[in-house]
C-alpha cells in the first residue's frame, strides 16, 4: 500500500473525525482496497467491497468529506476486515 492510500486509511480510523479528509483521496483508497465505484445519478455513486454496497453522496462544492461520511467510509471498511 502507498504512502498516500495508508495515511488516507488512518485519517480515516483517527478520532475524532476529521473533516479535512479530501473526499477524492478516499474514493481511490478503496479503489486500491478492491473497491468497484459505480456512478449514479447526481453527484450519488455506489461502492461495492467485499460483497458490501454502500451507496455516498460526492460532497460538493466543497472538496473535503463531511464527518458522517468518514463514519460511513470507516463502518465498510471495518465491516469488509480493513484496519490500519
Amino acid at each position: 500500500m502507498s504512502t498516500r492510500h495508508r495515511r488516507t486509511l488512518e485519517a480515516v480510523f483517527r478520532d475524532p473525525v476529521s473533516a479535512t479528509i479530501v473526499w477524492d483521496d478516499v474514493e481511490r483508497m478503496l479503489v486500491h482496497l478492491g473497491a468497484t465505484i459505480r456512478e449514479r445519478s447526481g453527484s450519488r455513486i455506489e461502492v461495492t467491497l467485499s460483497g458490501l454496497r454502500v451507496n455516498f453522496h460526492r460532497p460538493h462544492p466543497q472538496k473535503e468529506a463531511k464527518r458522517y461520511q468518514i463514519r460511513e467510509v470507516r463502518a465498510l471498511l471495518t465491516e469488509a476486515a480493513i484496519t490500519p
